[in-house]
């Protein structure tokens, strides 16, 4: 029966301990990653739109480009026909196309700011090299594309 009180305590700090990291956001925004959409091929787009909807590609980029890597090399197919009928070609480079800016520092490049944000790791670097890509600075959760 003595224990019962630092029992009672070490509860009390415990719980403490643990709604902190809640208590500390509570009603905090979260407004989410600062992205650079405004690169200069898409200023080039009469109509800027993806190959898909903003909100389909929120949820399903990551899939769409693992059906297509899957695709092309099990299957050949390197064409791409979207919702809207129009065609693309099954490859990175059609991502990049677009969102990546020559003139943009590294942090603030379309994919990096995401993937940054959601602390994903893109694994386009197993297959895929390309002149200007390199090593995020902390490696271990992310890559960079430069310039």
């Amino acid at each position: 029966m003595h224990r019962k009180g630092k029992i009672i305590i070490g509860l009390i700090v415990f719980i403490a301990l643990a709604t902190l990291p809640f208590l500390y956001n509570l009603g905090r925004e979260n407004k989410g990653p600062n992205i650079n959409i405004n690169t200069p091929r898409i200023q080039e787009l009469e109509v800027k739109q993806c190959i898909e909807s903003t909100e389909y590609m929120r949820a399903n980029h990551m899939k769409l480009l693992v059906d297509w890597r899957d695709d092309v090399v099990r299957k050949s197919d390197r064409t791409y026909v979207n919702s809207r009928g129009e065609s693309y070609e099954k490859s990175i480079d059609t991502c990049l196309d677009c969102h990546h800016d020559p003139n943009a520092n590294t942090e603030d490049q379309f994919c990096i700011t995401c993937h940054d944000y959601a602390s994903v790791k893109p694994d386009c670097r197993q297959c895929h090299s390309w002149p200007g890509i390199n090593e995020h600075p902390n490696p271990e959760n992310h890559m960079t594309i430069n310039q």
